[in-house]
């Protein structure tokens, strides 16, 4: 067993442990007043986040670039940061059809971490380090290590890994000048401010963390050719609810009856994507499933490919 040594971590300069002077009498304040302070504290969230659009589009180009080329991504932190960052790779298989393997969280402690805390399981760069070579990382995979404080051992460790294996590496903090901003080739500090529980960042840092996550997945999955408009175009029916939402978006981009969706989809084995172009392109299976293919499962270029139109790019 590792064993761990004591030693005294000055937080008093971390924006996300300063005290919140609009929040200094919030135990004195009525149920209305508690949430309306709460509510106008998370209002600014978006805001902060929106500053740095920049760095997290530079972040989105990289994951990109990696699950393009036969890359994963992996999300890894402590607490908080490592649950949202599970919640938001758990998400992606049922929206986008991704592979449980292709996005991945990591959290200090294991997976018991991810309903009961485990004291200490964020101190150790080691473990951080282990828990990455466990998943046998690669230099064409991305590591997104997130902490609030920016400054976690168990984040720390896991970016160190990362760059000795050659993969890219993105830091999401909460704090400016971030120690874990060092250890990656990115970083993304999303100054929300204090909380209005003094040092509860699973607040306002947490909200931020799960609106960046969710740009990194969406827009990726976005670029990879997985929407079609603003529709979910590959998701996975696994349950009533999917199936049904993927006959309504076959009815909705196709003009058919919701019978002939139904009809078309039980043929695909319910996948949206060639039933889009079967009936817009006027083509077999088959033939829907080479279109997507050529296009890099592109609907609408496979669309246009089966009407022998000319691509953009090709132009």
């Amino acid at each position: 067993m590792e064993r761990r040594v004591e030693m005294k971590v000055d937080l008093s300069t971390l924006m996300t442990e300063q005290t919140n002077n609009r929040s200094q009498n919030i135990d004195r304040l009525t149920t209305l007043e508690i949430i309306e302070l709460m509510n106008d504290e998370d209002q600014t969230v978006a805001v902060s986040v929106k500053r740095e659009l920049p760095q997290i589009s530079k972040a989105i180009e990289l994951i990109y670039e990696s699950l393009k080329n036969g890359g994963r991504l992996f999300y890894i932190g402590a607490g908080t940061s490592g649950r949202i960052g599970i919640l938001d790779a758990s998400e992606c298989p049922p929206t986008f059809c991704t592979p449980p393997e292709l996005i991945q969280g990591i959290i200090a402690g294991g997976k018991g971490a991810v309903f009961k805390a485990v004291e200490g399981a964020e101190d150790s760069k080691e473990n951080g380090e282990y828990d990455l070579a466990e998943k046998q990382l690669q230099a064409k995979d991305v590591v997104v290590g997130i902490a609030a404080s920016g400054r976690t051992p168990y984040v720390i460790g896991a970016l160190e890994y990362a760059d000795r294996i050659g993969a890219n590496t993105v830091a999401l903090s909460c704090n400016k000048n971030a120690e874990i901003s060092n250890f990656a080739k990115i970083g993304i500090e999303i100054i929300v401010g204090p909380e209005v529980l003094t040092g509860s960042t699973r607040l306002k840092s947490a909200t931020a963390q799960k609106m960046v996550l969710n740009m990194l997945t969406t827009a990726t999955m976005i670029k990879l050719g997985k929407v079609y408009g603003n529709l979910m175009v590959d998701l996975n029916p696994s349950n009533a609810k999917l199936i049904e939402r993927a006959r309504n978006i076959v009815k909705k981009i196709t003009g058919v009856s919701y019978t002939e969706a139904a009809a078309i989809l039980n043929q695909t084995d319910q996948k949206v994507k060639p039933a889009i172009v079967m009936i817009l392109a006027g083509v077999s299976l088959e033939e829907a499933n080479y279109l997507l293919n050529r296009t890099h499962g592109f609907v609408h270029k496979a669309i246009v490919k089966a009407k022998g139109g000319k691509l953009a790019c090709e132009k």
